[in-house]
């Protein structure tokens, strides 16, 4: 060796290593080459970019609806669904804001997106794609449901199983059973976030998933640490607000459902909080259009409605011996048309629906409920033969009361010429200060007694009585 140039020792080489190290080396590569995917990468490249979708060429061959795929581009990786394929070029929706995609990108298809819901997911927030957010550890993930189930129609268990929600209007007019699908009807700014989560509190679940569909960022942390409160220990909420795409729009609810699908079929007792149905159609439209499908009603396209009863349908009583989905879906009824084709489509799949009035809203009333215009189909099974017939009384009285609303403004109401109305105007204003409720108050254990003792302590109090 020439003087002055160091030294450089051999590597030591380990002729004979442990068989363990053998044994976990063969099986990284087994894993590693185990599927097709870890062999052979099948792609495409981008052909063309628009603000809300891009197209890619030498994905059409084996590529289908919902898969899932992977861009890969100087923005780094980025991931997408397929919405549209073609005979030369698929479409694709990304996840992210935008598309930023550029021409010549590499596309990866992954396959459909899997959902592994686990009973460590209670407590926890999450993103459409199943990602948390709420700064906790990692998720643990469980069994894949890689699509919805729906129990066969004659598979399915029946409903006449009644609970209690602790929302008085709720309990009285519009009661609920186990694997009901009941609607929230309501405009903007009229209370039925509130609502919703006075129901989310209900104690007769199991499970609560909650979904928040196009809310507003600032909203969410308030609606999951104050409003779910101690019921979010209980609670998965799956969270796409109204700045992220609509691509993480759209799966929001389909995510929420998977998770509520996991929980039921351990037999647990599951309540689903949507909100809303109103901006997921607005997210399926709006990724539909950037496909070139055509506008059928009020801009809506025909697969708008194709989807929405295939996502409803999925909730409701499981099969025997699993558990059950009950659903509370609010409606965001456009410029307060209760008639636009969304709120019109959805009142018909659901199982009845509950109607929040501004008017109402208005008078300080809350919950804003209109009892003449909500409907629960699965009443009758709740109401003993008692409680129907009160209920019908008090509808009754309430009709009456509305209906000459204006005549008593203008002061040609004279009492003792009517005695069912001198009825209805005494004892109305006492039923709705008796259904007057706010989250902060304890639900009620027996809404019919409360309503009892609130009207004769008023009555009995009234003087000459």
């Amino acid at each position: 060796m020439p003087i002055g140039q160091p030294s450089i020792r051999a590597p030591e080489i380990q002729l004979h290593p442990a068989p363990e190290d053998r044994l976990a080396a063969l099986e990284r590569v087994w894993r590693r080459f185990s599927s097709a995917d870890g062999l052979v990468k099948r792609g495409g490249l981008v052909t063309e970019v628009t603000p809300t979708h891009y197209k890619v060429r030498g994905l059409s061959d084996f590529a289908r609806l919902g898969d899932i795929v992977e861009q890969r581009g100087q923005a780094g990786t980025r991931r997408g669904e397929i919405v549209k394929i073609s005979r030369d070029e698929v479409v694709i929706a990304p996840f992210e804001r935008s598309a930023d995609a550029g021409i010549g990108d590499a596309v990866f298809r992954r396959g459909p997106l899997a959902v592994a819901p686990h009973a460590s997911w209670r407590g926890r927030a999450i993103d459409a794609l199943t990602r948390a957010i709420d700064g906790g550890p990692p998720l643990i993930r469980g069994d894949d449901m890689s699509g919805g189930t729906t129990p066969g129609a004659m598979a399915r268990q029946r409903v006449g199983t009644a609970f209690m929600t602790g929302v008085k209007v709720i309990d009285i007019f519009t009661p609920l059973c186990f694997g009901q699908r009941m609607g929230v009807f309501a405009g903007s700014g009229v209370g039925k976030s509130t609502l919703l989560a006075m129901l989310a509190g209900a104690d007769a679940f199991d499970t609560v998933v909650v979904a928040l569909v196009g809310e507003r960022g600032r909203e969410v942390r308030e609606f999951l640490e104050d409003t779910i409160g101690d019921s979010m220990a209980k609670t998965v909420a799956v969270v796409a607000t109204s700045d992220e795409s609509a691509m993480m729009r759209r799966r929001a609810p389909d995510t929420a459902m998977r998770v509520a699908e996991h929980f039921r079929d351990q037999g647990h007792r599951v309540l689903l909080v949507l909100d809303s149905i109103t901006r997921f159609a607005h997210a399926l439209r709006e990724v539909a259009t950037g496909t070139g499908e055509p506008p059928v009603a009020r801009g809506y396209p025909a697969s708008v409605f194709t989807e929405l009863p295939k996502l409803l349908e999925r909730a409701g009583p499981g099969a025997e011996g699993k558990g059950s989905i009950t659903a509370i879906i609010s409606v965001l009824v456009d410029g307060d048309d209760h008639n636009d084709p969304v709120a019109d489509s959805v009142r018909g799949i659901l199982d009845g629906h509950v109607v929040l009035d501004r008017t109402i809203a208005e008078q300080g009333r809350y919950p804003p409920v209109n009892p003449l215009s909500s409907i629960s189909r699965l009443a009758g099974k709740a109401w003993s033969v008692e409680q129907r017939a009160l209920v019908t009384r008090l509808k009754s009285m309430i009709a009456r009361f509305e209906d000459t609303r204006d005549i008593r403004l203008l002061g040609a109401y004279q009492g003792g010429a009517d005695a069912e109305l001198d009825i209805a105007v005494r004892q109305v204003p006492l039923i709705y200060e008796a259904l007057t409720q706010s989250p902060r108050d304890r639900p009620s254990a027996d809404p019919f007694s409360d309503l009892a003792r609130h009207l004769k302590g008023k009555l009995n109090a009234e003087p000459g009585d």
